[in-house]
């Protein structure tokens, strides 16, 4: 039957090569899909909290972490959890340009940290839409970019994890929307309104 995937605004739709690479053949629904999924984050973050510790700033920045921490996301349910896409899509960088776009901004990141060019939680929230726009994977774009962002606020600056709302960002519904508009302020460099829906 194959996976019928019905996209939400703002969702990245896959081709048919990626949801190839799908690991469990049983899954068939988007429901289903996020059920599975969603398992696989708890337990990335469940791994980032227990490693938060031993982290460095050299080891967070570094393009090495980036992948790692989407397979540890994903790589229980697509065999390509970590590698970079090989398609364009909607959003993001040239493919081709991923590897070259990730580098600036992780230098990007590390010179913002250690001259104190924003606020700590600005630093965090640049990161992620930066990230984001890249758009370094095939699917968990956004879930890994908040993820990272959690990292970086409580690695690097000792600061509580962002609460991004308390609710699931993956849902059609208002909420949803309230995050997609502060993302599209910051995509014409306002990053208050998202700032302040990662604190919400």
């Amino acid at each position: 039957m194959g996976l019928n995937i019905e996209y939400n605004e703002g969702q990245t739709p896959l081709d048919e090569e990626e949801k190839e690479g799908l690991l469990i053949p049983t899954i068939t629904t988007r429901g289903e899909l996020d059920e599975v999924e969603q398992r696989n984050i708890e337990n990335a973050i469940r791994w980032t909290i227990e490693r938060r510790k031993k982290f460095n700033v050299n080891e967070i920045l570094s393009e090495q972490f980036v992948r790692l921490l989407h397979v540890k996301m994903l790589g229980g349910v697509w065999k390509w959890a970590g590698s970079f896409r090989n398609s364009n899509k909607n959003i993001g960088v040239d493919k081709l340009q991923i590897s070259i776009a990730l580098r600036v901004l992780l230098d990007d990141c590390r010179y913002w940290v250690d001259n104190k060019v924003y606020s700590p939680d600005e630093i965090a929230i640049r990161f992620k839409h930066r990230i984001v726009s890249i758009h370094c994977f095939a699917n968990g774009n956004g879930r890994h970019s908040r993820l990272i962002a959690d990292v970086i606020i409580e690695k690097l600056f000792g600061r509580e994890v962002f609460t991004w709302g308390g609710r699931d960002l993956i849902q059609r519904d208002g909420f949803r929307n309230l995050y997609l508009g502060a993302l599209r302020k910051a995509d014409r460099g306002i990053y208050e309104p998202l700032i302040t829906f990662s604190r919400s």
